[in-house]
C-alpha cells in the first residue's frame, strides 16, 4: 500500500497486493518468567550451558523513498450464493462427514489547498462580549514542510524480491535552539558506580499492580491474552493458572509507574555519546506572542458568564441518521471473489497512518543524532536522508582500540576462536524458577532435540533446527480443517516460544512487549516468499509493567558502531571486551561497567542488570536532550455548541477533572489551560491572583490570535482554586446557547500557537462536523449505502488540513487526542488525522447522550479516569534496530516517521501499540540468531529523560518446515489487519478483503505443496496455522472490513483507527471475541488475584450451536461485554446474579450487575472485573435477553455462523479449498 508524498504513515507502508503485503513476518514470542509447568516437549536444543551469542554483520543502508502514487487492479471474485441465514442459530451444525475426524491438538490524502495557520497578524481587532472579559492579540503560526525518503519493498508476484521506489514529502525541521541547555540533575559526589532500582508501587497506584524488589523474583500473574493453550477437548484447569510458556523463563516482566521510583540519583555527566559533533542548528520554537497585542483594547469583566450567541448561519449541515436499518432477511450472501493473480503489483495511491517517508530536511536531523543513529558509517548520502554521523561517538575515556580485527561477513560460531572465559565469566545456565519439570502440554513449539556438545562446540546449526533429522514438532502436525471442527482451544492461545536454548529463552523479551510474526526467521527472502507468511514485529513499548530494572549510571554502554545498547545477547570475549550482537563490533567494557551494583562485586560485567534483563530503563544524561525537559502541559479544547450542550458531556468531563486534578501526571511545574469554541473561540485567563476566571472571546476565526498568551496556560498548583471554579461553572455557562456551528479548525490553530513553546498534550472534545473556518467539512455519508456489498467510499480524509496541522504539532512536540461524541456523521476519517500524525489517541462515542444513553456516559467517565491518570511520556523518539540483513520498510501506528528507523512521538502512553513490516535484504546463512532492539527515549512527567530498551532474540532457520513451525498466528493476523487498513484507504475495501482471503489461500497452498505430503481431500494446515482461516474470517466480519451489513461510516473508520494503534492483546479481542458460559461458574481451576478468587471458565467457539436456551453466556469483545440470557435459563442464576425473579422480569436495557450477597453473584462479578482490568477502554456491559431486538449485535459477533451477507466458517474453508485447487 502506499501513501502520498508527505504522509508520515503512507498506505504504501502496508502494501497488500490482492495478497496482503508481500513481506513475510517473524513471530517473536518472548521468554517467560515465573513458576509454572514446563513444556511438554522442550522447545529447542537441550543444553546445560550456552554462551551468549556473538555479534552479527553490519547492514548497508540504502534508503530510497517510495513513490506516493499507486494504482491497484480490482479484485475479481465469483459469487457463491448460499441459502441459510443466521436466524437458525440453534441449528448451526455443519453438514460434514464424520469419518476420519482428527482430534485437535491445540497446544500449539487527498491533496487539498494548503492552508496557512496565519501570516501577518491582522490589525488590532476589538471584540465585544457580554458579561465576559476578553482581549485579543495577533499572532502568527507557521506551516511546516518536510521532505524525506525511506525504503519500501513491493513484492512482485505477491511475494517476490523487493522492488525499490521512492517518494518525497515535506515538513519543516523542528524549531529548537541550536544548543541544548543541559538540564541540571542532582548529583552525588564521588558517585562512582551505578544504582539499579526495582521500585514498588504505592498503595494508591491506579493500576493496582504488584512488583517484586528482587531482580530474579518471578512474576506470577494470570496472563491469558496471547498464549497457546492446552487441548481443545475437556480440560481441567489447574489452580493457580500456570503462566504462559513465554513467561516461564522470563525474569523481568513489568514496570511500575516511573513517578514512584526510588533510585540513587548519581551525577549524570556525558555518556559515551558525543552529540556535539552530530548536532546542527535548529530554528527556535514559534513564539505565539505578538507585539501587536499591546495595542489592542479590550473590556474586562470580572465574572465568567456565557457570551451572547452569535447569529446562526442559515445553512446547517445535516448529518446522517444514526439509526441502523436492519438488513433484509433474505439477502443473498455476498461472494468472496476469486482474485486474479497479477504478475506484478500495480501502484496505488492513498493516505493512511503507516509511513515509509521521513521528515529529513537538507540539514541533519538532531533527533536522529540524539538517540544515536544506526550504522553511521553506512548511511546513504542521499540529500533527502539523514546525514551520517561523522564518526562513531567516542567514550568519555576512550580505551585503546581492540586488537581484534573487524568481523568479516562470515560470522563465527558462538565461542569459536575466543579463549575460554575464566570461571567467573562463563554464562552458566541459571536454575528455573519452578521445580516443575519441562513436561507440560502447553508448549506449541518443537519436540525434544538431541543434546548438542559443550558450548564452545556450538555451531551455527543452533538456529537451523533441521526438522528432517528429528521427530516432527507439534506445531507442524497436519490438521484437516474441514473435518476437525473443534479447533478453538478451550484456554487462551499462548504466544509460541522461540526455539532457543534455555539460557537465551529465559533472557528473551516478553511477547507482551515485543513479538514477531515468525519465531523462526528464514535465512533468505526467497525462503520467506515460499512460505507466503508476513514478517513483522508487534510492539507495546510503553506498557504498564510491575517490575522493571531502572538503571542510573554515568555510562550507558552502547556499541560504538551501530549504537546498540548492551543487552543479554551480546558476547563477552573476556572481562574487558564485548561483542555486539547486531553488527559484530568488538567494544571495550568501561571501567564502571565492571562493578555490579546488585552483588556489589567487581569484575563480573556479565552479571550486570543490563545483561541479565531484556527490558531495562536507563536514566539518561543531558546528552540525550535537545533542551531541558519541559513541564507537563495539558490543554483542553471543548466544543460548547448547542449540540454539545444537549449531549451533556461537559458535566462528566468537568466532574472527572475535578476528581483527578491531583492525579494528573507531572510535578510542581505542571501547567494546564482551557479553551471552548462554537462559532467563536473562548480563552480563559486563570492567572494566579485573579478573584475569578476571566473569559476572553476571539470572534475573528479567519485569523486566530492569542489574547494574553502568558496567562492562558497556568501552573496547576498555583491556580488550582481558579481552575476548580472554572470547572464548576463550565457545565452551566452555555446551557442557553443556540449556536449550532463549530469552528474546530480555528480552535486547533489557536491551540497549536498556545502549545508551541513547550509542547504537551491537547485534548479535543468534538460533537459534530466542523462547519466554520479552516478545516470545515461537508457530510459525505450516504445512509443508503451503509449496507453496500460493493464500494465503500470516503474512508480517507476529505482535506489535508488536519494532517498538516498534526505535522506542525508533532514538530513542536504536541500531541492531539480526539474525543468524538456524536449522534450524527462527523467525518472521523478527516478528523482522525489530527491524532494519527501527532502520536495522539482517538476516542469515539457514537450516539452519545448524558441521559438517553447512560452506558456511553458511564464509559466516558471511566475512560477519562484512565486517560487522565495513566503514565505519559513527552518529546519521545523510538528507534528499532535489527541484525544486518534485515530491514524495516513500513510502520503502523500513530506517529510521524522522522527517518528510516526513527519514529517521532510527541506523546507516548502505555496503551499505544505499533507494528513494523520487515524484509530480508541479505542472506542470514552466516548467523544462527538474529536480534531486534527497540529504544524509546522520552521525558517522564517528572521531568526526567529516560530510555526504555527491549531486546528480542530469535533463531534463523533454513527449512520451510521450520518457518511454518515457528509461525505466530495471532501476531500474523494483527499485522495483516494493519496492512488491510492501509489497503482499504489507498485502494478499496474490496481489494483489502480479497488480499486477506489470498493471505490464507497462499500460505496453506504453499504449506500443502512444499511441506505436507499427506494426500487428503480436505483443507490441510500445520497446527501453528490452524486458527489462521478462522481469524481471517473474523477479520472479514469485523466492522472495519465487513460488507453487506449496515455499518455507519464513522463506526467503520473508528474500527480501522483502533486496528492501527491497539496492542496485540487488545486487538485480538476486537478481531475474535472470547465467549464463556457463565451460569455454571465454579472455583475449579480458579486463580487468585489479590484477595479475589477468579473463576476460569473454558472458551466456547463463536457459534450459536454452543448457545443453549437454559444457559447464560458472556462475550468479551474488547470494548464491550454482552451477557446473553437464554429463554429457559435457570431462575436461580437470574435471581442470584441479575437480581430478578425470572426471565420475563429482566429489563430490555440492563448495563450493570447488582452486587448481591450470593456466591454466584460474587463469582460472576469477580470474573468480569478481572476481564476489565488494565483495558485502555472501559468495556460497556449489555445484558441481552434471548429473542429481544438487542440480540442482533450479539449474534453479529458469532463469526463461525452464517450471516445474511457472509460465509459461515465451514463455508469459508470450502471457499479457501476451492481457491487452492484452482
Amino acid at each position: 500500500m502506499s501513501a502520498p508524498a508527505g504522509s508520515p504513515h503512507p498506505a504504501a507502508s502496508s502494501r497488500i497486493p490482492p495478497k496482503l503485503g508481500g513481506a513475510a513476518a517473524a513471530s517473536g514470542a518472548a521468554a517467560p518468567a515465573g513458576p509454572g509447568p514446563g513444556p511438554h516437549q522442550q522447545n529447542g536444543p537441550a543444553q546445560n550451558q550456552m554462551q551468549v551469542p556473538s555479534g552479527y554483520g553490519l547492514p548497508p543502508q540504502s534508503y530510497i523513498a517510495p513513490s506516493g502514487h499507486y494504482s491497484q487492479g480490482p479484485g475479481k471474485m465469483t459469487s457463491l450464493p448460499l441459502d441459510s441465514q443466521c436466524d437458525d442459530y440453534y441449528s448451526g451444525l455443519y453438514r460434514v462427514a464424520t469419518q476420519n475426524v482428527v482430534t485437535p491438538n491445540t497446544a500449539s490524502q487527498q491533496p487539498g489547498a494548503q492552508q496557512m495557520y496565519g501570516s501577518v497578524p491582522p490589525a488590532p481587532h476589538v471584540v465585544g462580549s457580554t458579561l465576559g472579559s476578553f482581549q485579543g492579540a495577533g499572532s502568527s503560526a507557521s506551516h511546516l514542510h518536510t521532505s524525506a525518503s525511506q525504503p519500501y519493498s513491493s513484492f512482485v508476484n505477491r511475494y517476490n524480491s523487493p522492488a525499490m521506489y521512492s517518494a518525497n514529502s515535506s515538513v519543516a525541521a523542528q524549531g529548537f535552539p541550536s544548543t541544548c541547555g543541559h538540564y541540571a540533575l542532582s548529583t552525588v559526589s564521588n558517585a562512582a558506580y551505578p544504582s539499579v532500582s526495582y521500585p514498588s508501587l504505592p498503595a494508591g497506584d491506579p493500576y493496582g499492580q504488584q512488583m517484586f524488589t528482587s531482580q530474579n523474583a518471578p512474576t506470577v500473574r494470570p496472563v491469558r491474552e496471547n498464549s497457546f493453550s492446552g487441548q481443545s477437548t475437556a480440560i481441567s484447569h489447574p489452580s493457580p493458572l500456570p503462566p504462559p510458556p513465554s513467561q516461564q523463563y522470563h525474569q523481568q516482566q513489568s514496570l511500575s509507574g516511573y513517578n514512584t521510583f526510588a533510585w540513587s540519583a548519581s551525577g549524570l555527566p556525558s555518556t559515551q555519546d558525543n552529540l556535539i559533533q552530530n548536532h546542527t542548528s535548529l530554528a527556535t520554537a514559534n513564539n505565539p506572542t505578538n507585539p501587536v497585542a499591546d495595542t489592542l483594547s479590550c473590556s474586562v469583566m470580572q465574572n465568567v458568564q456565557p457570551p451572547k450567541s452569535s447569529p446562526v448561519v442559515s445553512a446547517v449541515l445535516s448529518g446522517a441518521s444514526s439509526t441502523r436499518t436492519p438488513p433484509a432477511a433474505g439477502r443473498p450472501v455476498e461472494p468472496l471473489a476469486s482474485v486474479a493473480r497479477p504478475s506484478e503489483l500495480l501502484q496505488q495511491k492513498g493516505v493512511d497512518s503507516s509511513s515509509t517517508t521521513s521528515s529529513a530536511s537538507p540539514m541533519p536531523n538532531s533527533y536522529d543524532a540524539l538517540e544515536g543513529g544506526s550504522y553511521p558509517d553506512m548511511l546513504s548520502s542521499s540529500a533527502s536522508s539523514p546525514a551520517p554521523d561523522p564518526a562513531p561517538e567516542p567514550d568519555p575515556a576512550p580505551a585503546p582500540a581492540p586488537a581484534a580485527p573487524q568481523p568479516s561477513k562470515m560470522a563465527k560460531p558462538f565461542g569459536y576462536g575466543y579463549p575460554t572465559l575464566q570461571p567467573g565469566y562463563q554464562n552458566a545456565t541459571a536454575p528455573l524458577n519452578s521445580g516443575v519439570p519441562p513436561s507440560s502440554p502447553m508448549y506449541s513449539g518443537f519436540q525434544q532435540y538431541a543434546q548438542y556438545p559443550g558450548m564452545n562446540q556450538l555451531s551455527s546449526s543452533l538456529g537451523g533446527l533441521n526438522l528432517q533429522s528429528s521427530s516432527q514438532p507439534e506445531s507442524l502436525r497436519p490438521v484437516n480443517l474441514t473435518q476437525e471442527r473443534n479447533i478453538l482451544p478451550m484456554t487462551p492461545v499462548w504466544a509460541p516460544v522461540p526455539n532457543l536454548n534455555l539460557d537465551l529463552k529465559k533472557l528473551n523479551c516478553s511477547p507482551d512487549s515485543f513479538r514477531c510474526t515468525l519465531t523462526n526467521i528464514p535465512q533468505t527472502q526467497a525462503l520467506l516468499n515460499k512460505a507466503k507468511l508476513p514478517l513483522g514485529l508487534l510492539l507495546h513499548p510503553f506498557r504498564d509493567l510491575t517490575q522493571l530494572p531502572v538503571i542510573t549510571s554515568n555510562t550507558i554502554v552502547r556499541c560504538r558502531s551501530c549504537r546498540t545498547y548492551i543487552n543479554p545477547f551480546v558476547s563477552f570475549i573476556d572481562q574487558r571486551r564485548w561483542k555486539c550482537n547486531l553488527c559484530y563490533r568488538v567494544n571495550d567494557v568501561p571501567e564502571e561497567f565492571m562493578y555490579n551494583p546488585l552483588t556489589r562485586s567487581y569484575g563480573e560485567p556479565h552479571k550486570r542488570p543490563e545483561v541479565q534483563n531484556s527490558t531495562v530503563e536507563f536514566i539518561a544524561s543531558s546528552d540525550y536532550m535537545l533542551r531541558p525537559p519541559q513541564p507537563a502541559v495539558y490543554l483542553f479544547v471543548l466544543d460548547v455548541s448547542h449540540n454539545a450542550v444537549e449531549a451533556g458531556y461537559l458535566t462528566i468531563l468537568c466532574q472527572s477533572l475535578l476528581e483527578n486534578l491531583d492525579k494528573l501526571p507531572g510535578d510542581s511545574r505542571t501547567r494546564i489551560g482551557f479553551m471552548t469554541f462554537d462559532s467563536t473561540i473562548h480563552f480563559y485567563n486563570l492567572q494566579e491572583g485573579l478573584s475569578q476566571p476571566q473569559m476572553l472571546i476571539v470572534s475573528d476565526i479567519d485569523d486566530v490570535f492569542l489574547p494574553t498568551p502568558d496567562s492562558l496556560l497556568v501552573n496547576l498548583y498555583e491556580s488550582k482554586e481558579l481552575i476548580k471554579d472554572l470547572l464548576n461553572a463550565l457545565p452551566n455557562m452555555f446551557t442557553d446557547t443556540r449556536e449550532t456551528h463549530s469552528a474546530l479548525g480555528p480552535a486547533l490553530q489557536a491551540a497549536f500557537k498556545l502549545m508551541s513553546p513547550t509542547g504537551g498534550r491537547v485534548s479535543v472534545f468534538q460533537t459534530q462536523l466542523p462547519s466554520l473556518g479552516a478545516g470545515l467539512l461537508q457530510s459525505r455519508e450516504d445512509p443508503n449505502q451503509r449496507s453496500s456489498t460493493k464500494v465503500v467510499q470516503h474512508l480517507g480524509p476529505a482535506t489535508d488540513f488536519y494532517k498538516k496541522l498534526a505535522l506542525d504539532c508533532s514538530g513542536q512536540q504536541t500531541a492531539v487526542d480526539l474525543f468524538l461524541l456524536s449522534s450524527q456523521y462527523s467525518d472521523l476519517a478527516s478528523l482522525a488525522c489530527m491524532s494519527k500524525y501527532s502520536a495522539g489517541c482517538i476516542y469515539y462515542y457514537p450516539s452519545f447522550h448524558y441521559t438517553h444513553n447512560p452506558s456511553q456516559a458511564e464509559k466516558l467517565q471511566k475512560d477519562l479516569k484512565r486517560y487522565l491518570t495513566r503514565k505519559i511520556g513527552f518529546e519521545a523518539v523510538m528507534r528499532i534496530r535489527c541484525t544486518k540483513g534485515l530491514s524495516m520498510h513500513t510502520f503502523h501506528g500513530n506517529f510521524f516517521v522522522r527517518s528510516t528507523d526513527l519514529l517521532s512521538l510527541a506523546n507516548i502512553n502505555p496503551d499505544a501499540g505499533f507494528a513494523v513490516q520487515l524484509s530480508i535484504e541479505e542472506s542470514l546463512t552466516d548467523t544462527s540468531l538474529v536480534c531486534f532492539q527497540t529504544a524509546l527515549l522520552y521525558t517522564s512527567s517528572k521531568g526526567e529523560r529516560r530510555i526504555r530498551v527491549h531486546t528480542l532474540c530469535l533463531p534463523v532457520v533454513s527449512s520451510l518446515a521450520d518457518v511454518y513451525a515457528g509461525a505466530d498466528v495471532q501476531a500474523s493476523i494483527c499485522l495483516l489487519a494493519n496492512m488491510a487498513v492501509d489497503r482499504s484507504i489507498s485502494s478499496s475495501l474490496s481489494d483489502a478483503r480479497d488480499a486477506l482471503v489470498n493471505a490464507v489461500v497462499d500460505s496453506l497452498s504453499a504449506y500443502g505443496s512444499t511441506v505436507s505430503n499427506l494426500q487428503h481431500s480436505g483443507l490441510i494446515a500445520p497446527s501453528s496455522l490452524k486458527l489462521f482461516p478462522l481469524y481471517v474470517l473474523a477479520l472479514l466480519k469485523q466492522k472495519a472490513f465487513r460488507t453487506g451489513t449496515s455499518t455507519r461510516l464513522d463506526d467503520r473508520v473508528y474500527a480501522m483507527c483502533q486496528i492501527k494503534c491497539q496492542p496485540l492483546v487488545h486487538l485480538m479481542k476486537m478481531i475474535h471475541p472470547n465467549l464463556y458460559r457463565v451460569d455454571r461458574l465454579t472455583d475449579e481451576g480458579a486463580i487468585h488475584v489479590n484477595d479475589r478468587v477468579v473463576p476460569q471458565p473454558p472458551l466456547q467457539k463463536l457459534s450459536a450451536e454452543k448457545l443453549t436456551r437454559d444457559g447464560a453466556f458472556l462475550m468479551d469483545c474488547g470494548s464491550v461485554f454482552y451477557i446473553w440470557i437464554g429463554k429457559s435459563c435457570d431462575n436461580n442464576f437470574i435471581e442470584d446474579v441479575l437480581g430478578y425473579p425470572n426471565f420475563a422480569s429482566i429489563p430490555q436495557k440492563m448495563t450493570h450487575l447488582p452486587e448481591l450477597d450470593t456466591l454466584s453473584s460474587e463469582r460472576a462479578r469477580s470474573f468480569i472485573t478481572w476481564l476489565r482490568d488494565n483495558r485502555p477502554l472501559n468495556p460497556i456491559l449489555h445484558v441481552v435477553k434471548d429473542e429481544s431486538p438487542a440480540k442482533t449485535e450479539f449474534f453479529q459477533h458469532l463469526i463461525e455462523d452464517r450471516t445474511e451477507a457472509a460465509f459461515s466458517y465451514y463455508e469459508f474453508l470450502l471457499h479457501v479449498q476451492q481457491q487452492i485447487c484452482k
